[in-house]
C-alpha cells in the first residue's frame, strides 16, 4: 500500500459497491419492466454502446491516451473483454437462480484476487491487512445467507458461471492495476473502455441480439434509454473508483471491500421499503435486519483492522 494512502483508497473503493448498489436497484427496475423477455445481451449492448460514447470524452480529457504501446494497448483491452465476460457470467446466473443464491460466489473474487495479487505482483498483506479482509468477505457472506430458505442443492451450471465471472473480474482487475500503473490511469481506462465497446460489438453480430434491440427501440424506448444512460454514469463512476482504489492499495483488498455491493444492494432495498414501496420491497424482518445488522458490524470492523 502506497505511504499514506489509507483513507483515500478506501474512499475510492467503497465508492464502487455504493454505486454498484445503486446501479443494482436501477437494472432491477429496467428488467422487470422493460428487458423480461429478452436476453442479457441486449442490456450489454446498452451498456457497451454507452461505453464507446465515453471514449470521446476520455480522448478529450487526455489526448495522450492515444500514446500508448501496441501490445500494451492490447493487454488493458484484454482487461476490458473480461470485466464484460464477467458481467455476462453473472446476468446468465442471475436469470436462472434468485440473487441471494447467485451473491454467494462474489465472495471467490477477493479469493482469486488475492492468489493472483501475491504470485504476480508479489504483494503481501499485514496481519491487520489480512484479518481486516477476512472479516470484510466474512461479513458479505452471512448477508447473503438466507435463513428463511432450506437448504438448496448446488448446481454445477451456477457453480461454473459464477466461478468464471469472479476469475474473470480478478484477472481483468490485475491486468488493469498492472497496466494502470505503468502507462496512467486514464490511458488504461481508455482502452479498456475500448475492449467494453468492443464486447458489445461482437454481441451485435447476432441476428437474435440485433432483433431484440430493434423491437425495443420501435416500442418507444426513450424513457429506457434515459434511465440506461443515467444507470451508466452511475456504474461508470463506480468502476473508475475502484479501478483508481487499485493503484493505491493490493489487489485482494480493493476486491475484499468490492464484495460488500450487497450489503449495500440491502441497505437501499430497505430504504426504498420505508419510502417508496413502489420501487422497491425489502424483508424487513427482525430476523433479517438482526442479520444484516451483524453482517455491518463485521464489515466495519473489518474495515477498522484495515486502517490500523
Amino acid at each position: 500500500m502506497k505511504p499514506g494512502a489509507p483513507m483515500s483508497w478506501l474512499f475510492f473503493a467503497f465508492s464502487g459497491p455504493v454505486l454498484w448498489a445503486l446501479s443494482v436497484h436501477l437494472d432491477k427496475y429496467l428488467v422487470e419492466g422493460y428487458f423480461k423477455d429478452s436476453g442479457v445481451s441486449t442490456l450489454m449492448v446498452i451498456a457497451a454502446a454507452f461505453d464507446l460514447l465515453m471514449l470521446p470524452a476520455f480522448w478529450l480529457l487526455r489526448p495522450s491516451v492515444v500514446a500508448i504501446d501496441l501490445i500494451d494497448a492490447c493487454a488493458v483491452i484484454a482487461s476490458g473483454v473480461l470485466y464484460m465476460g464477467a458481467l455476462f457470467f453473472y446476468l446468465q446466473a442471475l436469470q436462472e437462480e434468485e440473487a441471494s443464491v447467485v451473491a454467494p460466489f462474489f465472495q471467490a473474487a477477493p479469493l482469486f484476487g488475492c492468489v493472483l495479487s501475491y504470485v504476480i505482483l508479489g504483494e503481501r498483506l499485514s496481519f491487520n491487512q489480512a484479518f481486516g479482509g477476512l472479516m470484510i468477505i466474512g461479513g458479505t457472506t452471512l448477508l447473503s445467507i438466507r435463513s428463511d430458505k432450506p437448504r438448496m442443492v448446488m448446481k454445477l451450471r451456477l457453480v461454473a458461471l459464477m466461478l468464471t465471472c469472479a476469475l474473470s473480474w480478478s484477472v481483468g482487475s490485475l491486468i488493469f492495476k498492472i497496466f494502470a500503473a505503468t502507462d496512467e490511469f486514464w490511458t488504461a481506462t481508455f482502452w479498456s473502455f475500448v475492449g467494453q465497446a468492443g464486447f458489445g460489438a461482437a454481441l451485435m453480430t447476432s441476428a437474435t441480439v440485433r432483433a431484440q434491440l430493434s423491437r425495443l427501440i420501435r416500442s418507444g424506448a426513450g424513457w429506457v434509454l434515459g434511465i440506461s444512460c443515467v444507470n451508466e454514469l452511475v456504474n461508470l463512476a463506480g468502476i473508475l473508483g475502484a479501478r483508481y482504489a487499485l493503484l493505491l492499495a493490493p489487489l485482494s483488498l480493493v476486491q475484499a471491500v468490492g464484495s460488500t455491493t450487497s450489503l449495500f444492494v440491502f441497505l437501499f432495498g430497505a430504504s426504498l421499503s420505508m419510502v417508496a414501496p413502489a420501487f422497491g420491497q425489502e424483508d424487513l424482518s427482525a430476523r433479517n435486519v438482526f442479520q444484516k445488522a451483524i453482517s455491518a458490524i463485521l464489515v466495519a470492523t473489518g474495515v477498522i483492522f484495515i486502517n490500523r
